[in-house]
């Protein structure tokens, strides 16, 4: 099995976050760590409205899927935690958005997110040329 590492391209490498990456390709499919609304040049959260970090959140993971030949459409599931259940149909709007046609596989739960955060995401692409 050969793993790759994806970052995401405003990443600072040299800044070490955590003991994960943000994606790994393997096998054709794209697993992307769970995203949130982080400002990669600044390594910072960037809290806001439920409606933007879910939108931070996603244009994150839409990046890393690029930087690993991927797209949102090539999607198939999202595990999504949010910290206030009761933000999940402004949340779902946003995420709509982001899946027009035949939507991910998705499981969302409540829990307990770090600095403040209202939303975390990760999810599992296949790549277009294993399609």
């Amino acid at each position: 099995m050969v793993k790759k590492a994806v970052h995401h391209p405003q990443r600072d490498t040299s800044f070490v976050t955590g003991a994960y990456s943000d994606a790994v390709v393997v096998n054709g499919l794209v697993f992307v760590s769970g995203q949130a609304s982080v400002d990669f040049k600044t390594s910072k959260f960037v809290l806001g409205t439920i409606e933007e970090e879910t939108t931070r959140t996603l244009e994150n993971i839409k990046a890393i899927l690029e930087a690993a030949g991927a797209s949102l459409q090539d999607v198939v599931k999202c595990t999504v935690h949010l910290s206030d259940i009761r933000e999940f149909d402004r949340y779902n709007k946003i995420y709509a958005t982001y899946f027009p046609g035949i939507k991910p596989t998705r499981t969302t739960v409540q829990s307990v997110l770090a600095e403040g955060l209202k939303v975390e995401i990760d999810c599992i692409a296949l790549l277009p040329d294993q399609q």
